[in-house]
């Protein structure tokens, strides 16, 4: 995840190592923090593959100093939308990945951002769908089972409580991806309006 971060933020503009670490932090906080110790060697692996490159500037911050800056490369850009259309790799973590994604979904071409879209309302459905079943079955097995004692009955209680939590939980993601839907459709929509009466306009004004 952290590599996607990374490329994102390259995608947009170059960035200063310490700038990198805060955004991050600030994304993962605020008791998960990246140190420099785990960032740095990163930002090396990304330089040594060819992703990134470093590149020295002058910065006014009160007096004058060196700072170190980093900027996508080529192949940093196609490891990027590498990244951004993958959603095979690490399902378990796919919910926190996708939300990282959303903040540069405008880098894609349309189809590939609904495509994105429409593969978390599946995932966050298939959720929904397996704890509801996982839950109804152990509800189900917990009548027929005469309890030892009472500390067990409260035991079950709780994690019948727990799956309901999450999938409540899922079914807000499910809310959520399926208003990025409606708002993304809604936009491309608008764009081919736009570009319909521009070419109205356009083939009218050659009739003249």
């Amino acid at each position: 995840m952290y590599e996607l971060i990374i490329l994102s933020l390259l995608m947009r503009f170059p960035t200063h190592g310490y700038l990198i670490a805060k955004i991050i932090n600030d994304l993962i906080g605020p008791y998960a923090r990246i140190s420099n110790g785990r960032l740095y060697p990163l930002l090396a692996k990304l330089e040594e593959q060819g992703l990134i490159e470093a590149c020295e500037e002058a910065e006014q911050q009160q007096r004058e100093r060196t700072s170190r800056s980093y900027q996508i490369t080529e192949a940093g850009r196609q490891r990027f939308y590498q990244l951004m259309r993958d959603t095979t790799s690490n399902p378990g973590e796919y919910q926190r990945i996708f939300q990282q994604k959303v903040g540069v979904l405008f880098l894609l071409k349309p189809l590939e951002r609904l495509y994105l879209i429409d593969h978390y309302i599946n995932y966050s459905q298939a959720h929904v769908l397996h704890l509801t079943a996982e839950a109804e079955d152990l509800a189900r097995r917990g009548d027929d089972i005469h309890f030892a004692n009472p500390q067990q009955k409260v035991s079950l209680a709780a994690t019948l409580d727990v799956m309901k939590h999450r999938i409540d939980q899922w079914r807000l993601e499910v809310e959520w991806a399926l208003r990025l839907r409606k708002e993304e459709v809604e936009r491309q929509e608008n764009v081919s309006n736009q570009e319909h009466e521009s070419l109205q306009t356009h083939q009218e004004e050659q009739a003249t």
